[in-house]
């Protein structure tokens, strides 16, 4: 098992100064639990959607391209999508170039985005694991900087910087409910906490590879499909951030895709918010009462993502 002793507080920390002057600090909203039938509890949503590109990602692109040295042949990633709109972007505003591979469960909003912010887009096999293999190969034969989206350092430094901001912003929060893919974002967020919330990872399950790892002791592959599969699909959990979700995630709550469709129409009629699949799944798991909380229990739910063309959910 990959251990890292380097992504701490400290180092989140300054992560978040270095990455500050690019990216936004996305605001927090609460509302009454009894508006969504939940009753006697406090909802704290993050709206991390409203961040650069529609997702959390840009926190670990930026993070990668400003502490890393970027060769002439520029970067390469391999995506579900949204991590490749976020390279994408952070290459365009560092003038770097970057090739971006993704699968075809891409969305098409998603694979626009890339396109948008002038990297080259290469479509490839039906799932991440495909797409990463190619990019791989992409990185053996021009020499450009692969930049993982879930399993590398700096990509955790960055990711982490959504539980420095939610600290500050609530420090009151008991619960905090975070949709899990490769694990970047709740390793990163784990590591910030340490402990200090109870910090639970939301999967669909169609795609439980937190839950299997968790089951077996260490990532193991996992069935990839499901509403979500371009964004929380990615077979296996990352090396580097199990340990850290070995130590401080409580447990895993698996929703079925319909949970997931439900709490995306429910986030659009109540809130007239417009959620992708994988940005929902976190809410799917209370408003589906995967997860009950306690009387009086403040809990908060990160909304990581809005990259979708949907947005009359019925």
């Amino acid at each position: 098992m990959v251990e890292t002793q380097s992504i701490t507080r400290e180092t989140v920390t300054a992560t978040e100064r270095l990455i500050r002057p690019y990216i936004r600090r996305t605001p927090i909203f609460e509302v009454a639990g009894e508006d969504f039938g939940l009753d006697s509890i406090r909802l704290v949503f993050k709206l991390e959607f409203l961040q650069h590109t529609g997702s959390f990602k840009p926190r670990g692109a930026f993070t990668n391209l400003l502490l890393r040295e970027t060769p002439a042949a520029g970067v390469v990633a391999a995506s579900g999508g949204n991590h490749g709109v976020a390279v994408a972007y952070a290459a365009m505003k560092l003038e770097k170039r970057a090739t971006i591979f993704v699968p075809t469960v891409a969305s098409k909003a998603k694979m626009e985005r890339i396109r948008d912010y002038g990297a080259e887009l290469v479509i490839t096999g039906d799932r991440y694991s495909d797409a990463l293999a190619a990019s791989e190969k992409w990185t053996a034969e021009s020499g450009a900087m692969p930049v993982h989206a879930y399993d590398q350092e700096e990509t955790l430094l960055g990711q982490g910087t959504v539980g420095f901001e939610f600290e500050g912003q609530d420090p009151q929060l008991d619960t905090l409910l975070v949709a899990v893919g490769g694990g970047g974002l709740i390793g990163g967020i784990a590591a910030w906490y340490g402990g200090r919330v109870q910090l639970i990872g939301v999967e669909p399950e169609a795609a439980p590879t937190l839950a299997r790892a968790l089951e077996a002791g260490r990532p193991v592959d996992a069935e990839a499909g499901g509403i979500a599969a371009d964004s929380l699909a990615p077979k296996r959990v990352g090396e580097l951030m199990f340990p850290m979700a070995q130590r401080y995630v409580s447990h895993v709550e698996l929703v079925p895709d319909e949970a997931i469709e439900q709490a995306q129409k429910t986030l659009w009629s109540v809130l007239r918010i417009a959620s992708e699949p994988g940005g929902a799944a976190a809410f799917a798991a209370l408003l589906s009462r995967r997860y009950q909380p306690k009387k009086g229990e403040r809990v908060g739910v990160l909304l990581c993502g809005g990259n979708t063309t949907a947005v009359n959910f019925g």
